[in-house]
């Protein structure tokens, strides 16, 4: 069955320890024009494969908001993502508009999040996840479509939250 009701599919994404999963807890709390989705609840080591953008675990994500989507809520889900990992699936069609925004932080406060907070030793971990944090700062504006950040660096998780739930109803608001 396909789905009938095309609405925004909202992608938010970021680093380990930028913040994301800290940012969608928060929206959980007061979400009533969305439903927010936690990507990683669904991680499986059959979907690492970066050689093709992870593309089933993609088509799996896009199918399952598609199809949440028609109680008339549009999906946020959350979870490491670039543009070109879902703008070439043949599952874009479901949705009206793909909106990306990545939560990014400036190296010291990944660090000590990463180090000191979620205690990470692995040195390939913590160099990926800074090398990603790098990329999205570089290039959020080189992707198609673009990709909008919120540095998370001196915010509160009230007030990312916040600044990320104004940003999903302001794309809302011009449909």
């Amino acid at each position: 069955m396909k789905p009938t009701k095309k609405l925004p599919l909202f992608c938010i994404t970021g680093a380990s320890c930028a913040g994301k999963t800290t940012v969608c807890n928060e929206l959980f709390k007061n979400e009533t024009d969305y439903i927010v989705l936690e990507s990683d609840i669904t991680w499986n080591d059959v979907y690492n494969t970066p050689e093709d953008d992870y593309r089933t675990y993609r088509r799996m994500w896009t199918r399952l908001c598609a199809n949440i989507s028609q109680i008339g809520l549009p999906c946020v889900v959350c979870g490491a993502c670039t543009p070109k990992q879902f703008e070439s699936l043949p599952e874009r069609e479901l949705f009206s508009d793909l909106h990306y925004l990545a939560i990014v932080c400036d190296d010291e406060t990944m660090m000590h999040r990463m180090t000191v907070g979620r205690r990470v030793t692995d040195e390939n971990w913590i160099a990926s996840s800074m090398q990603f944090n790098k990329w999205l700062k570089e290039n959020h504006d080189k992707t198609q479509p673009n990709i909008d950040l919120l540095d998370t660096s001196n915010l509160t998780p009230e007030q990312a939250a916040e600044y990320v739930d104004k940003w999903i109803k302001s794309k809302l608001i011009t449909k």
